[in-house]
């Protein structure tokens, strides 16, 4: 792994939300340019308003904690997954998930070396699982389906918007687009990643280089850096932004905008001081529609 100084930190852009749901014409116009640019150049961009803190706030109740501090996020990832690991086995079964697109929960433990990728070990626990249309959601501990299903209800919304001025960019029509995507049956992925200090970071690495499968993903996390993009050639590392979400293009979109809008590859690093959790959400539309 490269150390973490000879990755150059950047800030990718940064949309205003709101001025793409209530804004003038005027200001609606210059965001879905700001769209078409970050999506182009990126394939990465940060939008925050007061739907976001909403949906904030509703990832909070998910991993059990008041706030974004590390502290609540280890104390409520810990509910989240290892209150899953700790049911008994016969309860676990139903929802234990065999391959990667598996509709039910995939829970990866790998906080060791033994793992090798490329001569770099995983240094994270995940916990994944389909929010739409399948959700086999757990029934321990009690209210995290619940918490799951409000999430993904929020998410989708905002992922409409989000499209809508993409697809705008695009000189879609507003009324192909829910029809031509299949939406309402599109896949909607859950994924917690928990990635403690680890005691030798250049040996260990979060999630190695990869590409995101659907349409947009929609990443909140708290305030440690980690995350790494590939662009122009080279890995740059992004300052996160509190109180924002990030969105990067995934193979739908890629196909989709034929080939504007690129998957870009990304991946998550470790560090020996501080814990990062990152709560992702993978939409995307039947994986027919992305095939055409």
């Amino acid at each position: 792994m490269l150390s973490e100084k000879e990755v150059e930190q950047i800030t990718i852009p940064v949309i205003d939300f709101s001025f793409l749901t209530s804004g003038s014409p005027d200001q609606r116009c210059k965001i879905i340019q700001d769209l078409r640019n970050a999506c182009r150049d990126w394939g990465f961009f940060m939008f925050n308003t007061s739907k976001i803190i909403t949906l904030i706030n509703c990832c909070a109740t998910i991993v059990g904690g008041e706030s974004w501090s590390s502290r609540d996020f280890e104390k409520g990832f810990d509910r989240l997954v290892y209150g899953f690991l700790q049911s008994e086995p016969e309860e676990k079964l139903p929802y234990r998930g065999k391959y990667e697109l598996d509709p039910r929960i995939i829970l990866d433990h790998e906080t060791n070396f033994d793992t090798k990728v490329d001569n770099v070990s995983f240094w994270r626990d995940q916990f994944r699982v389909f929010v739409h249309p399948i959700f086999h959601p757990p029934h321990k501990p009690e209210g995290l389906s619940e918490d799951l299903s409000e999430y993904s209800k929020r998410s989708r919304v905002i992922m409409k918007e989000l499209l809508r001025g993409i697809m705008e960019g695009l000189e879609f029509e507003e009324d192909d687009i829910e029809k031509s995507l299949e939406l309402k049956s599109g896949d909607q992925i859950f994924s917690a990643n928990f990635n403690p200090p680890c005691p030798q970071p250049e040996l260990a690495i979060g999630l190695p280089p990869h590409a995101d499968h659907g349409l947009l993903t929609l990443l909140i996390q708290n305030n440690v850096d980690g995350l790494h993009i590939k662009n122009k050639g080279k890995w740059v590392a992004v300052n996160p932004i509190p109180n924002s979400i990030m969105v990067n293009t995934g193979d739908h979109m890629d196909t989709l905008s034929k080939g504007k809008y690129k998957s870009v590859l990304h991946r998550a690093v470790v560090n020996n001081k501080e814990t990062r959790i990152s709560l992702v959400i993978t939409n995307g539309s039947t994986n027919e529609t992305a095939a055409t």
